[in-house]
């Protein structure tokens, strides 16, 4: 289906506070007002799923049955990937026709692609202007802007397509300098986007694809104002595609007003649903013990990802557990973007093997072959917590998730588990029980500290000696002045 051949969309407006909200909000923040009331688990998290009034195109069994170009066929050939997962079966050949559509899918389940290779195919060809990108992907967080793009770079040079990453706590100069030369693909933080749109440097008028990925993690995070405010900038007869790993109210806001009869696909909603992922709840006596018991996890022959509340005690934490032989390190909101991109290469190539992290962790960063995820403080909520899980058992893989536990917090965790919708194995465990080796591998320290070099930045290449020279045979002085 050409853009010609698509049905004229109506006009965009922004719903009316009860539309917006419907009845079901509107229940739920009454209901809000009592708190020994709880709603039910899925009336909390989920909105009903819009009815698509166009039928959907039926999904595909091989990437060469769907619509794209050779050059990308070819590119997943080279990449090993052979089968197409279910949400990429299911919403490629509808997202190649230019639908809208909604995806709802874990991390893990296949989403990059599922919107990677759509936005890529019916970008090719095309060449963008300076500063006006023509096709754009939202992302809540920095790492997982890195993600995107280190899985969309294969696709995108095999098709000559430029494409960009803008996120906070990176050089905007630099970053605006890109622009300036041009960008097809745009892959972007909500924030950094729209202070390189308040300085001029980016335009969105141009964007016929516009993605959300991670939408609810957004939302939660606060960036619903911004995300809308720059989705009225891109092309009104554009196509929108929104993937979420759940879809709760705010995310529905979303839906209403920007998606327009979307193709509606579901997949693994949650990493409860994940037959593959084992949920261990470990009843640990006192904060003494869950240290101690942290400690030996920590230091099993494997990667994992230990996650704690607050900076500080991942700091704390990381450097208890090099002092006792683990290598480990810290990731958290308090590194710079280079120190979190280093500690991330160090953790995938095995120089660490104990990541110490907070939430910002939770989403947006794929190792390979990582079987293990501990919960060392627990989460705040479930949607939390199936982030956190999310980090093992992907793409098919095995993996488990471990969560510490004192006694004043059972009733609380239980309260978390049913809203996940999972039935953990629950054991009471302490540091030197053999049940907590066969679960997590774990094994004493060796006790001899350990020190974790961090990779220096290459030097800057020196400068050409002397001041360059314009043709004429005139030079420039520093500040772009004719020198003398």
């Amino acid at each position: 289906m050409t853009r010609s051949e698509r049905p004229a969309r109506p006009a965009r407006k922004r719903p009316s506070r009860a539309r917006a909200e419907g009845p079901a909000k509107a229940s739920a923040r009454n209901s809000a007002k009592s708190p020994k009331r709880r709603a039910e688990p899925t009336a909390q998290v989920d909105f009903a799923l819009p009815e698509s009034t166009t039928p959907a195109l039926p999904a595909v069994e091989a990437f060469a049955d769907l619509d794209m170009p050779a050059a990308l066929l070819k590119t997943l050939a080279a990449q090993g990937v052979t089968e197409p997962f279910p949400i990429q079966a299911a919403t490629l050949p509808n997202s190649l026709a230019g639908r809208d559509v909604l995806g709802r899918g874990r991390t893990g389940s296949g989403k990059t692609l599922a919107f990677g290779l759509a936005l890529l195919a019916r970008t090719a060809g095309r060449r963008a202007e300076e500063r006006a990108p023509l096709a754009l992907v939202l992302v809540p967080t920095r790492e997982l802007a890195q993600q995107v793009t280190d899985a969309l770079t294969p696709y995108a040079t095999a098709l000559n397509l430029r494409l960009a990453t803008v996120v906070g706590g990176l050089s905007i100069t630099k970053q605006a300098a890109v622009l300036r030369r041009g960008t097809e693909v745009l892959v972007a933080t909500p924030g950094r986007l729209k202070d390189l749109i308040d300085r001029g440097d980016c335009v969105l008028g141009h964007v016929r694809t516009t993605v959300l990925d991670e939408a609810d993690q957004m939302a939660d995070m606060g960036f619903l104002p911004q995300v809308t405010a720059l989705l009225q900038q891109v092309e009104p007869e554009g196509q929108t595609m929104l993937f979420s790993a759940t879809l709760d109210r705010n995310v529905d806001r979303l839906v209403r007003q920007f998606l327009t009869d979307p193709v509606v696909h579901s997949v693994d909603p949650s990493a409860g649903a994940v037959t593959t992922m084992e949920h261990h709840v470990l009843y640990v006596a006192d904060e003494t013990d869950k240290k101690a018991v942290a400690m030996r996890i920590a230091a099993r022959d494997g990667r994992v990802i230990l996650f704690l509340d607050t900076k500080r005690s991942v700091d704390r934490f990381t450097k208890r557990l090099l002092a006792n032989g683990v290598r480990a390190a810290a990731l958290h909101g308090g590194r710079t973007q280079p120190q979190r991109n280093r500690t991330l290469d160090q953790f995938k190539t095995g120089r660490v093997t104990a990541l110490v992290a907070t939430n910002v962790a939770a989403r947006g960063i794929h190792v390979d072959d990582l079987d293990l995820v501990v919960n060392v403080d627990p989460p705040a909520d479930h949607k939390d917590y199936l982030h956190r899980g999310g980090r093992t058992a992907r793409a098919g893989e095995s993996g488990s998730v471990v969560t510490l536990v004192l006694p004043d917090e059972k009733r609380e965790i239980s309260r978390l588990m049913a809203d996940a919708q999972i039935t953990p194995q629950t054991t009471r465990i302490r540091s030197s029980d053999e049940e907590l080796v066969r679960i997590t591998g774990a094994r004493e320290p060796s006790g001899v500290a350990v020190t974790i070099e961090v990779p220096q930045p290459a030097a800057p290449a020196k400068p050409k000696s002397g001041p360059a020279r314009r043709p004429g045979g005139r030079s420039r002085g520093r500040r772009g002045r004719p020198a003398g």
